[in-house]
């Protein structure tokens, strides 16, 4: 929901650049903890896992190699399927379960947008994205997790992308 513009003779909202802090006042709920979000992660990383283990179950086969007979573990992981339901299960819950996860849920946090409005169905699409193409580049989903104890304001660099904060619900 957008807010009314403003009667005719009265001056619009200046447009505010992405880094300045909303401005959500004294009723503001207060960004979530660190370590709640980190466990939160966990517990719905476990849940992904589980969904997506039937799809990446036999993506192992054992190869012996012709020429001097020793016998090898390949992965050759569907790991565009397990990364699809990730996605799935991320984008679907914050956007339609107001902004929450089933971990968020447990640890009393949600995704809000930087003014402290219910996340969109775009806006999580686009938060979700910026999470699985930096964890497929190597290393940086650490630096993406990372940057939330250097953040003044706890936003992950997926956070800072699609301009969401982590509040206490």
């Amino acid at each position: 929901m957008e807010p009314p513009f403003p009667p005719e003779g009265e001056p619009r909202p200046e447009p505010r650049t992405p880094w300045e802090p909303p401005p959500l006042g004294p009723a503001a709920p207060s960004l979530a903890g660190r370590w709640r979000r980190l466990f939160a992660g966990i517990f719905d990383i476990v849940i992904v896992a589980i969904i997506s283990s039937p799809l990446v179950w036999t993506s192992w086969h054992i190869v012996k190699h012709p020429q001097n007979g020793t016998v090898t573990l390949v992965d050759v992981t569907h790991t565009y399927l397990a990364s699809i339901v990730g996605f799935l299960y991320y984008w679907l819950f914050h956007a339609y379960w107001k902004g929450q996860t089933p971990g968020k849920k447990i640890f009393g946090m949600r995704v809000v947008r930087e003014n402290g409005e219910r996340i969109g169905v775009g806006q999580a699409a686009v938060r979700q994205l910026t999470e699985v193409v930096l964890a497929w580049l190597c290393c940086l989903w650490i630096i993406d997790l990372g940057w939330i104890v250097v953040d003044a304001r706890k936003q992950a660099l997926h956070d800072k992308t699609a301009g969401t904060l982590v509040v206490d619900a």
